[in-house]
C-alpha cells in the first residue's frame, strides 16, 4: 500500500460517507449527491513555519473527525479510496 505524506500545513482527510436513506422509493445517483462535509484526519504535513522560523503545532491530530468546506481541497484517489488534501486553515471545526 502506498503512503501519502502531506507537506507544509496540509492535512490528508478521508471523507465520512453518510448512510444512504431513500425516502419514497427515490434513489439519488452518486453524481447528484452533495459531498459530505465530515471527514477523518488520516495524516498531517510537516507543519506551518512562522515568520521567525518557529514551528506552529497543528490544531488537529490523526484520527480526529473534522468539518470542512464542501468544495475546498484537492481530491486524491489512492488504492480505490478517495481522500481530500486541504490546508489546515480550510478545516472549520473538530467534531467530538
Amino acid at each position: 500500500m502506498s503512503q501519502i505524506k502531506p507537506l507544509g500545513n496540509r492535512v490528508l482527510l478521508k471523507r465520512i460517507e453518510e448512510d444512504e436513506q431513500v425516502k419514497g422509493g427515490i434513489i439519488i445517483p452518486d453524481t447528484a449527491k452533495e459531498k459530505p462535509q465530515e471527514a477523518e484526519v488520516v495524516a498531517l504535513g510537516t507543519g506551518k513555519k512562522g515568520e521567525d522560523g518557529s514551528d506552529h503545532a497543528f490544531s488537529v491530530a490523526a484520527g480526529d473527525r473534522v468539518l470542512t468546506s464542501k468544495y475546498g481541497g484537492t481530491e486524491v484517489k489512492l488504492d480505490d479510496i478517495d481522500y481530500i488534501l486541504v490546508e489546515e486553515d480550510d478545516i472549520l471545526a473538530i467534531v467530538s
